[in-house]
Formats: C-alpha cells, sequence, structure tokens
C-alpha cells in the first residue's frame, strides 16, 4: 500500500483545539480484494471516534461528571464551557451515549470476562428484572455474585420463560467456567428458565422476597391496625397551643411529651419485619407508662393528665386489633430466625421451619381474623419450599438477592438526582443494556480515554444499532399517542404503496 492522500481533521479536546493530519493508504494493485479501499491511521481510533469532533477525553469528562458526580446535562455542559469545550446540551447528551456504549461494550467483552471468571474457577448468578413502565420492555440483569460483574443486560418485550432460558443459555455458554448455583426472586417464569437452561444447578430463591409475601397478609393487618390507631390520637395539637409560648421547665417537659407521640405517629416501618403498626403501639404504650410515672411521684401538669387521657381512650378503642398481630408477627420472625441460621445444614433448617408452619396451621384460631393471613403465609411457603434452602449446602451461594436489588437501585437513586425525576426514567430501561453497565462501573473507579478507545468498534456498532432500534419503537408509540389517527393513515398508505404494481 502507498500513501495516497492526506486528509485533516480537527477535534475538540480537554488540551485545546487539536488537528489531525492523517495519511491515507490505498492499495492500486487491481488484483488485490481490496483495491482502493481506503485505510486511515490506527492512532486515530485513541483520540475521537469516527465522524465525531469531540475527543474521548471529553467523552471520559462528561461520563464521570454524570455518573460519579450526578451532574445534570446543563451542569455539564456548564463546566464544559468553562474548560474552553464549547458544547451545546444536545451534544452532551449524545457523548454521555457514546460513553455508556463505548464502556459497556468494554466491559462485557467475552474475552476480558472469561479471564476474570477463570481466576475464580466457577460463577454464581443472580438475576432480576426491571420495568419502570408497565406495557413497555424489561431490563433483564444477570450478574455473577462472587466477582460483581455484570455478564449480561439485555431488554426485553416480555418475561416469557422461553426467552429468559435463551439468556441463561448464552450467559452459560460464554462463561467458560461451571455455574455453581443460581439466585432469583420467586417469579415463575425465572423458576421455569432456570430448570430449563441450567438443570441440576443449586437454585435459591431470595428469602426477603418470600417473607416479604408471606407477611403481605399479616402486614396490611398491622397497617390498617396502625391507621384506626392514629385516627384515635387527636388533640395533640391543642395541648402543644397551649404550652406554646411558655419558657418554664414544666412547658418544656410537655413539650417533649408531644413530640415524642408525633415522632411514634409518623414513623414507618419496612416489610416483612418492620410492623410499624406494632412499632406505633409499642411507642405510645411506652409514653402511657412514662406519663403514670410521673402521675404517680406527685402529680402531672393538667396538660400531661389530658394527654395521658388521649393515649388511653385511643387504646381502649383500637387497641385490641393489635393482640393477634403480634401473635401472627412473632411466628414471622421466628420464621426469620430459622431462616438466618447459615451455620445450619439445609435439611436442619427445612426440618425446622416445616415444624414451625405445622404449628402456625394448628394453632391458627388463636390470631382470630388473621387466621387467613396465616393460611396465606403458608401457602407462600410451599410454593417457594424447592428454593428456599440451596444456600445452606452451596458455598458462596447468598441467602437473598439483595446486592443485585441495591445495585440497580442505586442506579435509580443516581437518576434521581442527575434529572430530578421521581420514578426511573425510561430511559433506564430503553438503553439500560449500556447506560446500568457504565453508571455502576464509573461510580466504583474513574474510566479513561484509552479504556474507551479500546473497545472493540464493531461490537460497539451492533450495540449501538440494537438501541436505536429500540428507540425507534419506542417513538412509534408516543407519535401513536400524539396523533393516533395520523399514524394509522401514514401505516395504511405504506402497506397500500407495498402492494401496487411495480
Amino acid at each position: 500500500m502507498t500513501a495516497d492522500y492526506a486528509n485533516r481533521r480537527t477535534l475538540h479536546t480537554l488540551t485545546g483545539v487539536t488537528r489531525l493530519n492523517l495519511t491515507i493508504r490505498r492499495c492500486h494493485n487491481t488484483a488485490c480484494v481490496a483495491h482502493k479501499k481506503p485505510y486511515r491511521p490506527e492512532a486515530e481510533g485513541s483520540f475521537a471516534l469516527p465522524r465525531h469532533e469531540f475527543g474521548l477525553d471529553v467523552v471520559a469528562l462528561i461520563g464521570r461528571l454524570r455518573y460519579a458526580e450526578h451532574r445534570s446535562v446543563p451542569e455539564i455542559r456548564a463546566h464544559l464551557v468553562g474548560r474552553k469545550v464549547t458544547a451545546s446540551e444536545r451534544t452532551v447528551t449524545n457523548l454521555l451515549d457514546r460513553y455508556d456504549e463505548l464502556l459497556a461494550t468494554s466491559l462485557t467483552d467475552d474475552g476480558r470476562l472469561k479471564a476474570v471468571l477463570a481466576a475464580q474457577g466457577k460463577v454464581i448468578l443472580a438475576i432480576d428484572g426491571l420495568q419502570p413502565d408497565v406495557g413497555h420492555e424489561i431490563l433483564w440483569v444477570i450478574r455473577d455474585v462472587l466477582s460483581g460483574e455484570i455478564l449480561l443486560a439485555k431488554s426485553l418485550l416480555s418475561a416469557r420463560n422461553q426467552d429468559l432460558a435463551e439468556l441463561l443459555s448464552a450467559v452459560k455458554t460464554a462463561c467458560g467456567v461451571p455455574v455453581t448455583g443460581v439466585i432469583s426472586d420467586g417469579q415463575h417464569s425465572i423458576r421455569k428458565a432456570v430448570a430449563k437452561a441450567l438443570p441440576g444447578v443449586p437454585y435459591q430463591l431470595c428469602q426477603f422476597h418470600f417473607l416479604r409475601e408471606a407477611a403481605g397478609a399479616i402486614y396490611e393487618a398491622d397497617r390498617h391496625a396502625k391507621v384506626a390507631l392514629k385516627k384515635k390520637v387527636r388533640g395533640v395539637r391543642q395541648i402543644e397551643r397551649k404550652v406554646e409560648g411558655r419558657t418554664d421547665p414544666e412547658a418544656d417537659v410537655i413539650r417533649g411529651y408531644c413530640s415524642a407521640v408525633r415522632s411514634a405517629i409518623t414513623d414507618d416501618g419496612r416489610p416483612p419485619l418492620e410492623a410499624s403498626g406494632l412499632k406505633l403501639h409499642a411507642r405510645l404504650s411506652a409514653v402511657v407508662v412514662s406519663l403514670s410515672r410521673v402521675k404517680g411521684e406527685g402529680g402531672a401538669a393538667p396538660e400531661l393528665t389530658r394527654l395521658e387521657g388521649i393515649l388511653c381512650d385511643a387504646f381502649r378503642t383500637a387497641g385490641g386489633a393489635f393482640a393477634p398481630v403480634y401473635l401472627a408477627f412473632g411466628w414471622v420472625h421466628q420464621a426469620a430466625h430459622i431462616l438466618g441460621r447459615i451455620e445450619l445444614t439445609g435439611a436442619a433448617v427445612r426440618r425446622r421451619l416445616s415444624g414451625l408452619l405445622g404449628a402456625m396451621t394448628r394453632h391458627r384460631g388463636v390470631v382470630g381474623e388473621l387466621s387467613g393471613a396465616v393460611d396465606h403465609f403458608v401457602k407462600v411457603s410451599r410454593s417457594y419450599w424447592g428454593g428456599l434452602f440451596g444456600c445452606y449446602d452451596t458455598a458462596g451461594l447468598p441467602r437473598a438477592n439483595n446486592d443485585l436489588e441495591r445495585a440497580v437501585g442505586s442506579h435509580r437513586y443516581h437518576e434521581r438526582r442527575a434529572t430530578g425525576r421521581k420514578g426511573a426514567s425510561p430511559s433506564l430501561v430503553l438503553r439500560g443494556a449500556a447506560k446500568l453497565v457504565a453508571g455502576l462501573a464509573t461510580r466504583h473507579r474513574e474510566v479513561t480515554a484509552a479504556e474507551l478507545a479500546g473497545a472493540d468498534r464493531v461490537a460497539w456498532k451492533r450495540l449501538r444499532a440494537e438501541l436505536e432500534t429500540r428507540r425507534e419503537r419506542r417513538t412509534e408509540r408516543r407519535r401513536f399517542r400524539r396523533d393516533p389517527e395520523g399514524y394509522l393513515k401514514a401505516l395504511e398508505n405504506k402497506l397500500i404503496q407495498l402492494r401496487l404494481p411495480a
């Protein structure tokens, strides 16, 4: 090949405007299969992407500002302008998309992942799905529990077990090491997909999801009891008004008791083990006991006597609903304690949990109206039964899928900070195959321009085409919502044109 001609290319980099002088080589042998095909210098790819006017160092900086510092697009543009790099907000958005694609391509490279997994000799898969918008795509994420590497992130139109089985089979083939365990939530399509793609592999269902689903009816009963009790705690504000403006020590004590009641009322628990109603009942009971002690040691202020009367009346009216809730939640905590005995074997844990479920079935009548909630707990336990005990006999297999859920949740938290959206952005599923992988990696370490330049360009173009196709489908849905009649008319015209004779 000979140096045929030269091109010039201007780039905007962090060090200033840079001009590249490119020598283009071509073969002039007419018998060559690459006759007259231009070959550009390989080093050009370390500076910028094809047909881009901004260097890869600018792209790397945009990614760090977005994911590590949670900057919005206008803030990133202002930072670039401050560093003498002029770009519009639209350009910043496009370069951020290129950052996601390049870094995701580099991190999910088969050769890199095989080297990481070969060093540990095995892989334990965690799988979960994310669907912020009902009716749209679902982002499925498969992650290695041991290394923390995301092995696959792909958006699918549904949650069919056939599609999930194909994803799991592809990951199994690409790993190059044995799959020694799988963990997921209790979704039936995932269970069927694991049984189809990974038969015989120890399979653990997330115990947190199990407890949350099994104790859901009991938690609802607790919530209703809490609401009924809160409705009866009325008049605290009037007591606070009576001591408003007073600075004597007794007024401070009264305000302190009122603050304790308000704090108890506004504190919520989290399912499945933190019962907000029981917590409210216990804290208000402690306030009543404290007020009775004060009254027994020489009398109390009229305001405190009034507060004690309010709480006692509330307990007499609505406090009776908590007795069965205490019993039912006691069983829930016993189940959680049994599952937490990681030093036991799976057979021992299975035997103890089976004994608890039998006791709950025999004594379900002591909880009165909550007997149906107890039956629900036993029914869900039987549904999860085959997948609750794999973690006790398989080294490294976790009891819960919390690590993967926290990773996805951290990205959703970042999206809220950077965009101001309350819920997850639709782009998290639309471009999640690149955005999620890039975001998680950037928050753990700094990504350089050299790492972006090392991404396989063929794989990058393939990923970009896939994301662009998905974006076009989402655009079509938006166009239909905006003008249904015009959208359908355009489809009709296109179909009529296809049927016309040539």
